[in-house]
């Protein structure tokens, strides 16, 4: 295998949407956004329709970082195109979408402090994806999976929006809120006190007047304001943090991000209707996860289980492993969910 190149049995697309949802969206983020579209083996040879699966990124992820090559591992595009020329998989058409916005990302939710990125995915993007190929455009031929801030998105825009998916797959998604984001709230009050007076607004000036040359201070407060742009941010896009200056939490805003949190959201009545529909729930996270999603995995199966879905539905796993390096678990869910999908 060469380090820098594969030889595809597929073949990737790459056009780009208008979206008319994202124009002019509060953070002045581009509503021309790249779609990569992966077509299986065959594709161009026959007149079937095929399932789709959509890849929502992490946190920070932007679609021109799918094809980096890491040493001694193939990015998943390649591992994805291997499975499928492997032959022994039933194909499926792959989507991978786009959240990008200046903060790192947008948890692919509506919110007035980020965009509209999940009607943005479910409206436009599905049914654009639907006309332009081949597919099965049916919610049950249709699956979300993502890792992180993806698997986030995997979780949660299934529950809002099971009339679009009907499968999913996280792989390290964010959930149970109290354990995964929490802890961090007295560190990254800490590094505001000690850096920008307590100021976001001095943190962001700082950190625009320094392009590529970010700290781990920097991305750690960022990813922070993001998540609150996504979760609690007023309807004039005013974005409200979920600590005071002391790191504690302020509870009516904390109760704003538990009601986004899939654990909870798995618990109400309404979400828990929505999993029961679906035909297949893919979860697993690494045991040493730094930001202990494999508790936060354990709690989602364990909600999905309360909410009555049956457990031949479920594929669950803790494997051996962190946050970062993982990607050779995403060609498994895919393959699970194709055959799934299959029936």
């Amino acid at each position: 295998m060469l380090p820098w190149s594969a030889e595809l049995a597929g073949r990737f697309e790459q056009p780009v949407f208008d979206s008319t949802v994202l124009r002019g969206n509060v953070l002045g983020d581009p509503h021309q956004r790249p779609v990569l579209v992966y077509l299986p083996p065959g594709y161009d040879e026959s007149s079937r329709r095929y399932p789709t699966i959509y890849v929502a990124m992490g946190y920070t992820g932007h679609l021109g970082m799918w094809f980096n090559r890491p040493p001694f591992r193939q990015p998943y595009p390649e591992l994805l195109d291997a499975m499928f020329a492997a032959g022994d998989v039933p194909p499926a058409i792959v989507v991978f979408v786009d959240g990008w916005t200046r903060l790192g990302g947008s948890q692919y939710l509506d919110s007035p402090g980020a965009g509209q990125y999940e009607t943005y995915l479910c409206d436009e993007i599905v049914p654009w994806i639907d006309g332009r190929y081949r597919t099965l455009a049916d919610r049950d031929q249709r699956a979300l999976t993502g890792k992180s801030s993806g698997g986030y998105a995997a979780m949660v825009v299934p529950m809002h929006r099971p009339d679009v998916f009907g499968a999913l797959a996280t792989h390290a998604g964010d959930a149970l809120f109290d354990v995964a984001y929490r802890p961090e709230f007295a560190q990254r009050a800490r590094e505001l006190r000690d850096l920008y007076d307590g100021s976001y607004e001095k943190f962001f000036a700082d950190f625009e007047s320094r392009p590529g040359q970010n700290t781990r201070a920097d991305l750690e407060l960022l990813e922070m304001y993001g998540y609150a742009s996504a979760y609690s941010a007023l309807p004039d896009g005013t974005v409200q943090m979920p600590f005071n200056e002391l790191g504690v939490v302020i509870p009516e805003i904390w109760e704003r991000w538990l009601a986004l949190d899939p654990v909870e959201m798995a618990r109400q009545p309404a979400y828990g209707e929505a999993l029961r529909s679906i035909r297949a729930v893919w979860i697993d996270a690494g045991k040493q996860d730094e930001y202990y999603l494999d508790l936060g995995a354990t709690a989602f199966r364990q909600a999905v289980r309360e909410a009555g879905v049956p457990d031949e539905r479920v594929y669950f796993e803790l494997f051996e492993g962190a946050h970062g390096g993982i990607e050779y678990r995403y060609p498994l869910a895919v393959a699970w969910l194709c055959r799934q999908l299959a029936g």
